[in-house]
């Protein structure tokens, strides 16, 4: 047992990290599906368990037939290679995203697959060495396992460092954190291969996983803020008479218009995992400000006289000041600045006419581009105290005169190609809202 200890006090570790973990997901009802965490979660724990095991039967040759080790030094290679594959697949999904094309998915795969092959064939030529410390197996299923991690975590500073802008920052700590454990280890054990020290790597990145990504409480906690957000907004809204229907539309919008993008490979760098999740969150908050808008001004049935209109204006200067001092201390460094560039800049136009600043082009930041498109079109398609509601036919065709002017002719060409999608969602919420007569 003397030469298992490591691997014996990791493995405790994780199992008290699983137990944790679902009793946690159990009381918040977060288990929907077998979510990538929890693979890794699995996967580690049985690297750990193979360690420990070849660990001990790498010193008592004499006792274990060549067969058994050699299975166990199979799985052992196979778990750690799998774990540190699913490793890189793990840091991906929580900041760009996978890629859900067919050919992009094969390139991350493929060393991965190779190597997995090779350690297959190769696990009959494993050779055992005695060290000072400890016995020690070695071989081109070793090689290449080493060779593998390698790659991935090459690849995996490739994209952190690519991407470092659009992480966000309590993610940035972590992730690099994996990262540094998993390349100084992996260099070590090459150096010294009779150290086992693979299942500290695997403990401390499961460790770091769950704290700082999976905790289910945190989840929780952040699910309650964005109801509070999403409550407050609508509570906005109703100010003019509407009934939460312009913020469901208008989110959908800026979603759809903000995944083709990300389809089309637009924007890659930026439009990023938490990016299209902060921007969803933050665009019911566009119109914060009309809450310092006086009710008879923003439910004034008529046209509104040049001083009216000037006070409306206002909303924008005063959404962005809410943000900052009232949800920007509540929230992620993020998701409180998108928030403030959508509720400030969403006025703006493409050609520096809008307000309250006068950006013009990429001045303005594209999550305020985007909003402005779906808030723009929402305001037409939908019945105002102050006229009837236009046809969809007509606010595609307002939206497209709009080209280069009042929105970036980009974003226009995108919107204009999603237009059933957009239809769609516009019917289907309206629906809802109207108990589906």
């Amino acid at each position: 047992m003397g030469y298992c200890k490591l691997q014996i006090g990791c493995m405790l570790v994780i199992l008290y990290i699983l137990f944790i973990y679902y009793k946690e997901c159990k009381r918040f009802k977060h288990k929907n599906k077998l979510t990538l965490f929890d693979i890794l979660l699995g996967v580690g724990l049985i690297e750990v368990l193979f360690d420990g095991l070849t660990a001990y039967t790498v010193n008592h040759l004499d006792s274990v037939s060549d067969t058994i080790n050699r299975v166990l030094h199979l799985i052992f290679l196979l778990s750690l290679d799998l774990f540190i594959f699913l490793l890189f697949l793990y840091m991906i999904s929580i900041t760009t995203g996978l890629p859900k094309r067919k050919s992009r998915r094969l390139l991350l795969y493929s060393p991965f697959l190779v190597n997995m092959v090779l350690v297959v064939i190769n696990i009959p030529s494993l050779k055992y060495y005695e060290g000072e410390l400890s016995n020690y197996s070695m071989g081109t299923s070793a090689y290449t396992c080493f060779a593998m991690a390698g790659i991935y975590i090459v690849l995996s500073l490739i994209i952190f460092f690519r991407r470092w802008r659009y992480i966000e920052k309590h993610k940035r700590f972590s992730i690099f954190t994996y990262l540094v454990v998993l390349a100084c280890i992996t260099v070590y054990q090459m150096l010294q291969p009779q150290v086992l020290l693979s299942s500290i790597c695997v403990t401390i990145i499961v460790l770091g996983a769950y704290i700082n990504q999976e905790n289910p409480s945190v989840t929780e906690l952040s699910h309650y803020q964005d109801e509070m957000i999403m409550g407050f907004a609508t509570l906005v809204e109703n100010k003019d008479g509407s009934t939460g229907g312009h913020i469901k539309r208008t989110t959908k919008y800026v979603q759809l218009l903000a995944e083709e993008l990300r389809r089309r490979g637009y924007y890659k760098d930026i439009l990023n995992k938490d990016y299209m999740r902060n921007l969803c969150m933050a665009a019911p908050m566009h119109d914060i400000g009309k809450i310092a808008v006086p009710d008879m001004i923003l439910q004034k049935p008529g046209k509104l006289t040049e001083a009216e209109f000037g006070i409306i204006k206002q909303h924008a200067d005063c959404g962005g000041k809410i943000i900052q001092d009232t949800f920007g201390h509540l929230c992620n460094e993020s998701y409180a600045q998108m928030a403030y560039d959508v509720a400030r800049f969403h006025h703006e136009k493409w050609n520096g006419t809008g307000y309250p600043e006068g950006l013009k082009c990429n001045e303005i930041p594209l999550c305020a581009r985007i909003m402005a498109i779906a808030d723009v079109f929402d305001a037409l398609s939908e019945k105002r105290c102050y006229r009837e509601a236009m046809p969809l036919e007509k606010c595609f065709e307002i939206i497209e005169e709009g080209s280069g002017q009042h929105f970036d002719p980009m974003l226009v060409e995108v919107f204009l190609d999603i237009r059933e999608k957009v239809e769609n969602a516009h019917r289907e919420i309206n629906n809802t809202l109207s108990g589906g007569n």
